[in-house]
């Protein structure tokens, strides 16, 4: 009896002791990329009418920015085309 007890306890910490060796497998991640504001917010744009008389699809906000000749300029901000700043037709 004294025998199959240590047995018994023997093959219990073998167990232990294979299970503690094993690597969890890790679930595999994508590869990682820099990605820039654009790809962050491609689904949320909408369609502009720039002033060089072409549409473009923008992500930022419209705002309206100053301009040299004391004039306000709205513009689109971070366009399709790579532009981060579009001037827009009135």
């Amino acid at each position: 009896m004294f025998r199959q007890v240590l047995e018994s306890i023997a093959m219990k910490a073998l167990t232990l002791a294979l299970l503690l060796s094993m690597t969890v497998a890790q679930p595999a991640h994508p590869e990682r990329r820099p990605s820039g504001h654009l790809d962050q917010h491609a689904k949320s744009g909408r369609w502009y009418f720039a002033a060089s008389g072409h549409a473009v699809y923008c992500y930022g906000p419209v705002m309206t920015l100053p301009q040299a000749n004391g004039d306000i300029q709205k513009v689109a901000t971070f366009c399709r085309d790579g532009r981060a700043v579009v001037p827009l037709k009135d």
